[in-house]
């Protein structure tokens, strides 16, 4: 299918690839085979990948700073939502890739991470901003809750956007996050 360039398990069943060419890829670990593969919904290359938290899909960020959501009603997987995108790490006309997406293992409600050097989290099912981070020094490279979605591993790293240049020095920060900051609206 192309060069990986995201990828996320779901459980010990399946995983999600994000390849070159705009095709995602579901492979079932059991049988041991490709069982989905189909073109993006987003019109450039994505960046990341990240299995919504029941499995019923996935989202993914891509170098156009949006985020889609896609289902996989393909693979017999029942759902009573749709698709769709959004935009996302903007600042005015400057568009800021989306590096890093990461899942409330609670609340089902997900972080994003840009070259923006901001996180940002979303209420996915309302489709509704929660909370930006204060900015990071520089790039967001990678994204991690712990077991129970009390901390947020936040990797700031320069990400090359930008080619070889002077950046900060490369950082893990791991930050207590609240429920409110988390939580969907309306709970």
């Amino acid at each position: 299918p192309g060069k990986a360039f995201g990828m996320d398990v779901y459980r010990d069943d399946k995983v999600v690839v994000a390849t070159s060419g705009r095709r995602n890829c579901v492979v079932d670990l059991k049988q041991k085979k490709v069982v989905l593969e189909r073109e993006s919904s987003l019109k450039y290359q994505s960046r990341c990948v990240a299995f919504l938290g029941d499995g019923s899909g996935f989202a993914l960020g891509s170098i156009e700073g949006r985020v889609a959501v896609e289902f996989l009603e393909e693979l017999g997987i029942p759902t009573d939502r749709k698709k769709y995108a959004f935009k996302c790490h903007r600042l005015h006309d400057t568009v800021y890739p989306v590096n890093a997406i990461a899942f409330h293992p609670r609340f089902g409600t997900f972080c994003t991470g840009g070259c923006d050097g901001t996180v940002v989290t979303w209420d996915g099912r309302n489709k509704k901003k929660l909370t930006t981070l204060p900015k990071f020094t520089t790039s967001v490279a990678a994204l991690a809750f712990n077991h129970d979605g009390s901390e947020l591993a936040v990797a700031s790293s320069y990400t090359f956007e930008e080619g070889e240049r002077d950046h900060p020095q490369d950082e893990i920060y791991v930050r207590k996050m609240l429920d409110s900051e988390c939580q969907p609206k309306g709970q």
